[in-house]
This record gives C-alpha cells, sequence and structure tokens, in this order.
C-alpha cells in the first residue's frame, strides 16, 4: 500500500515544476523529407499535461456549412465559417484547450509545445484567441503552408492569448515551426529538409532572414518591435536571433527544457552538440530517420548519458534532472508519417499510444479509418476528477478493451512500482507488438491500395481491423508482461 494516493505524489511533483517557472513538458520532433527513411515528413509528439487526464482519439468527417455561418471562438468572438471544413482524426485531452493534435484528410498535421514569452504588453481584438486556432487550422489547411498563413492572420487580427508557443505544422513537403508572441507577433521558420528539429517547451529559432520568404513568415514588424522594446540591437547583437530576441529567458535557460532538446538531437546527430542552452533548432541525421526510431526518442530517459537518473529503490528513471523526454506527466504521444504516394487513406499513417511511451504501445490509426477503437473514444467521464483518475491507477492490473487510457495508466502505474524489475520485459513485450504492426503496416497499405481501385467503401473496415488488431495485441502484451511479474 503506499503512502500516499497516485494523484497526490504526481500533483505534488507539478506544483513543484510549475512554482519553479517550468511549463509541463511537451517535446516535439520533425523529420524533413530528405532525411527521413521513407523519404517522407516524419512528426512526433509527447504531451505532457498535469492529471487528471483522459485521452480521446477522434475521427471527425468533413462537413459542409451554410452562407453565413459563423464559428464561435473561446473568447466568445465570431469568425465566418467556410463553405467546407476537412475531415480529421483528432486527439482529444477534455478540458486541456492546449493540448489537442490533429491529421487532416489533406495530410496537414498540427501539434504545439508551450513556449513562454517576454512579452507583457499584449493586445486584443475580441478578447483575442487562442485555443480555438489549432481547430481552424486542422478544418481549413490544405498544405503547412496555408496553414502558416492562416495562424498569422487570425493572431494579426485578434491577438494571441497566451504568454508564447509553438505550433508545429507539416505536411506531406514541408514543416513549419510557427512561434507566437502573446499579442499580435509571430514568426514562422521552415524546417530544412534534409534535417531533424526538435522543440522542448522554449523557443528554438535561431538565427533567420526575415527577408527569406520561402524560409521565413513572420508578423512584418517582428524585427521592428524587439528593437522598439530593447529586445535586440542589430549593432550590438548582430543578426537578428529570434528565441534571444522575445523568449521568457528563465524558461530558455532552464536545463529542463533545453536538456531534452540536448537529449533528442544527441540521437540523430553524428556529433551530440555541447549541453547547454544555445542549441540548433535542427541537426542532419547521422542515417535516415525511420518512424521506429522516434518511438525510441520519445521513450527517452537520458539513457546512456550522465544525466540518467534512476530511482535506486524502484529503478524509476523520470523523476531525474534534467527533466526526462518521456516524463511523469505523459499523457499520450503520436508519430505521424505524411506520405504522398497512394489515396490519402492509406498515405497518411498516425502512431498513438497513451500515457507513458515507455510503457504502452503505438497504435496505428491511418486517414481511412471510419473512427477509433471503442476503448480510445468512450469510457468513462469526458474529463475525469482526481478520484476516478486515481481509482484507474490503483491495483490490480485491469485491461479493459473499453477504457484504452485506463488501461494503460494503470498498466504503467504497476511497472512505476518495479520498474528496474519490469523495464525489460514490459519492452520486449510491447516492442514485439509495435514491431509486428510496423511490418504488417506495408502488407495492409498494399491491400487496402488493391481494395480502392475496385471496393473502395471496403478500404475503411481494413484499416479498422488493422487498428484494432493492433489495440488487442497491445492488451495483450501487457497481460502477458503482468503475468510474469
Amino acid at each position: 500500500m503506499r503512502c500516499l494516493p497516485t494523484i497526490l505524489l504526481v500533483a505534488l511533483c507539478a506544483m513543484v515544476l510549475l512554482a519553479s517557472g517550468l511549463a509541463l513538458a511537451c517535446t516535439t520532433i520533425v523529420v524533413g523529407k530528405d532525411a527521413s527513411a521513407e523519404r517522407c515528413v516524419l512528426m512526433a509528439h509527447n504531451e505532457d499535461d498535469g492529471p487528471p487526464q483522459v485521452v480521446l482519439l477522434n475521427k471527425v468527417q468533413a462537413k459542409l456549412h451554410e452562407p453565413g455561418t459563423l464559428v464561435t471562438l473561446a473568447s466568445g468572438a465570431r469568425l465566418e465559417q467556410v463553405p467546407r471544413t476537412a475531415g480529421f482524426l483528432w486527439l482529444h485531452l477534455p478540458g486541456q484547450d492546449y493540448s489537442e493534435s490533429g491529421l487532416n484528410e489533406w495530410g496537414v498535421c498540427i501539434t504545439s509545445d508551450n513556449c513562454p514569452s517576454r512579452e507583457d504588453r499584449g493586445d486584443f481584438t475580441d478578447g483575442g484567441i487562442g485555443p480555438s486556432l489549432r481547430r481552424i487550422v486542422i478544418e481549413r489547411a490544405r498544405t503547412a503552408r496555408q496553414g502558416v498563413r492562416l495562424v498569422g492572420n487570425l493572431v494579426e487580427h485578434f491577438g494571441y492569448q497566451a504568454s508564447g508557443r509553438t505550433y508545429i505544422i507539416a505536411d506531406t513537403d514541408e514543416a513549419w515551426l510557427v512561434c507566437l508572441v502573446q499579442g499580435r507577433h509571430w514568426l514562422a521558420w521552415r524546417v530544412p529538409d534534409d534535417e531533424v528539429c526538435v522543440v522542448a517547451n522554449t523557443y528554438v529559432v535561431r538565427e533567420v532572414d526575415v527577408g527569406d520568404q520561402d524560409r521565413v513568415l513572420a508578423s512584418t514588424d517582428i524585427v521592428d518591435y524587439a528593437v522598439l522594446r530593447g529586445w535586440y540591437e542589430p549593432e550590438r547583437d548582430g543578426p537578428f536571433d529570434f528565441a534571444r530576441a522575445y523568449a521568457d529567458s528563465g524558461v530558455a535557460y532552464n536545463s529542463a527544457n533545453f536538456g531534452r532538446q540536448w537529449s533528442v538531437l544527441r540521437r540523430f546527430a553524428s556529433r551530440a552538440p555541447d549541453f547547454g542552452p544555445d542549441l540548433p533548432a535542427s541537426v542532419r541525421p547521422k542515417r535516415k530517420v525511420k518512424a521506429v526510431d522516434l518511438m525510441a526518442a520519445l521513450r527517452d530517459h537520458h539513457e546512456g548519458t550522465e544525466f540518467h537518473q534512476p530511482d535506486s529503490l524502484t529503478g524509476d528513471p523520470h523523476y531525474g534532472k534534467p527533466r526526462t523526454v518521456c516524463s511523469p506527466n505523459t499523457q499520450t504521444a503520436f508519430v505521424a508519417q505524411l506520405r504522398k504516394k497512394g489515396p490519402r487513406e492509406t498515405s497518411l499513417a498516425w502512431w498513438v499510444c497513451l500515457s507513458r511511451p515507455c510503457t504502452s504501445c503505438f497504435v496505428p490509426f491511418h486517414y481511412g479509418v471510419p473512427d477509433s477503437p471503442t476503448g480510445w473514444r468512450a469510457g468513462g467521464p469526458d474529463q475525469p476528477d482526481e478520484y476516478t483518475w486515481d481509482a484507474w491507477a490503483e491495483p490490480p492490473f485491469r485491461p479493459d478493451s473499453e477504457r484504452a487510457f485506463a488501461t494503460a495508466l494503470n498498466f504503467r502505474e504497476r511497472v512505476a512500482e518495479d520498474y528496474s524489475g519490469m523495464a525489460g520485459t514490459v519492452r520486449a513485450r510491447l516492442g514485439a507488438t509495435e514491431k509486428k504492426a510496423l511490418k504488417r503496416q506495408k502488407y495492409i497499405e498494399r491491400k487496402a491500395g488493391r481494395v480502392w481501385e475496385n471496393r473502395p467503401e471496403e478500404v475503411a473496415e481494413i484499416l479498422l481491423e488493422f487498428s484494432a488488431a493492433v489495440h488487442d495485441s497491445w492488451l495483450e502484451a501487457m497481460t502477458d508482461a503482468m503475468s510474469s511479474r
């Protein structure tokens, strides 16, 4: 029996982190199309939020809208609706307005990292815009660049509500980091096609040429405003460095943030960059990157470095310093394969896991699935209270196909009790499930592609069966791991 309920232990940890000025630690990785083994853009993300949470995955169908229809933003402001909004897969954490991610029918994928700015004079119209932004992008953007311009236009019109944030918007051709500053200032930087980029809760875009519109898009006064505020002096500072000018220095120089960025970059770079806050946004990888490499990176606890600090009693590696990529508050993670070849129903694949990646399994969801398995879109209250969340986490292990997130959370807690004793078995069992799914993916996509030519209505069922089969294998792998305990 534990001395304190799980929810209280995690809540106390979260309070300490927040008191130190550290935002909960999301991490995003982007791989340019020329840096990936599949010659496609890849995006990976760990979503970190304090408990209690539940994670849901839904398929939202494309919709037609009558002329004059208005969209009401979270602030109460209104925006004219477009005639048709896209269909999309939506990763949803109820109650967490800035934590959702999406993949739409055109291959546009969006997620974000909280990146506090130094701005203290936010300017807004009609209350500004914030939580509604990513939903508008996923419903309207047919390319990443179009999504960037849409974000810029909305921010300049309404003003961005939060202190600062980096939205990561990618498609089958390119990926962008869209850095927003409270108020009406923003800058977007295109990730080099042959590099791997990492964002970890602080702006990472450094020296940029704001006149190079192929690589950089921004509000027109992004440099002049920094000069006006005394954040940038050309004669003193040299070329314009966006992060140095606009980032909250307390966050930018916190090793809990740049430590995660460093730990991922060192996995891919030929030579690990020096540990410190002045890291490059991206590096050329030493070899072409695969989806499985990103899954491994999202499970990073600084293994192989001096910063790997497992607990002396349980072996739990999540509470060392600097903060780990796979962290105490990782609620979900994904890897997106944004491929061009074949119908978009099968070429766009989203691998999603629930709870911490190190004790969970990435389950594939192609865009063509009619919806996620029942356990991913149902299974309890929209947002659990702390007592429900704690009940989900309490022993014994209870695999439940109708409650995917609750099952993942419960399993995570059982492993944490004896991480050093169980981690090897867990990764072997769950890793085998992922490896089989990755191998079978090619067969499923070929099968669906053949059916698409003559019986396209059957493709959705084939893809849903694949997702459901991997989901079932994940439950079996967890059960097997517990039985061998």
